[in-house]
């Protein structure tokens, strides 16, 4: 198993406490607004808008704020005017991290992610420098408790997936970036529960990274995850499990 999966595993398990926060919330507002603006405010023809809904209903999100969020999007309420970015760089042993997110500036976002690279030990390159690396791929994460390892791979690859793997607390369900939610659909038609589904960028490659690098590395991507305008970070490497569970203690 991939150090970069377990620690996104490992990760998604405080989200719970981030949406306490409100931190979550906020950022998958962000999303909801910018979807609806891009594709309208049906979620039924917006694929982006309707995986933005599901992660807001992942975290328990009040209806209220969802519906409020798709009308800002779509123009029904006045709100703030928000932009996608994307940040391309690199860390500790040349590992590859792509950062995105939405902002409402990006003169004040770009500066900000370019000093957390700098403080942490990384180097923020030009765009398109990383991209190449990654695939936009569909992630479904089920509990592993009380389920039959067969019987859920054996759904999964029916639903359409392309890839099956058990992390031990959660099995991953690799699928198309656009049809992620109708693999859930499928899954869930069948009682399996799912902890959350979101497109994510996987790497096509991991790098080795071990010791006080290891964790440098993860404190760079822990604080890109921490600015209000990231909504996620993706890297290319590989940590042994027994040092990202001690990290995560």
């Amino acid at each position: 198993m991939s150090g970069h999966s377990k620690w996104h595993s490992i990760k998604h398990k405080k989200a719970a406490v981030d949406a306490k926060r409100g931190a979550m919330f906020t950022k998958i507002i962000k999303e909801i607004v910018v979807a609806a603006r891009m594709g309208g405010g049906d979620p039924n023809g917006n694929p982006r808008l309707r995986s933005a809904i599901q992660a807001a209903r992942d975290v328990s999100m009040p209806k209220d704020n969802i519906e409020r969020a798709i009308k800002k999007g779509s123009g029904e309420l006045q709100g703030v005017s928000y932009e996608d970015f994307c940040f391309e760089g690199y860390g500790q042993g040349g590992v590859a991290i792509l950062v995105e997110g939405t902002t409402d500036n990006k003169h004040r976002t770009t500066p900000e992610i370019r000093h957390i690279f700098q403080k942490y030990g990384g180097n923020m390159g030009e765009i398109g420098c990383v991209g190449w690396m990654f695939k936009k791929k569909g992630i479904i994460r089920i509990p592993t408790a009380g389920l039959n390892e067969d019987q859920v791979m054996e759904a999964a690859i029916e639903a359409g997936a392309d890839d099956f793997e058990n992390q031990g607390e959660f099995y991953q369900v690799v699928t198309g970036h656009e049809n992620v939610q109708e693999v859930r659909e499928a899954l869930e038609a069948k009682k399996i529960p799912i902890e959350s589904s979101a497109v994510e960028n996987i790497p096509e490659n991991t790098i080795k990274v071990e010791g006080e690098e290891a964790r440098k590395l993860l404190k760079l991507i822990e604080m890109l995850e921490e600015n209000d305008d990231v909504s996620s970070v993706s890297a290319n490497y590989e940590i042994d499990d027994a040092l990202i569970e001690q990290m995560s203690e």
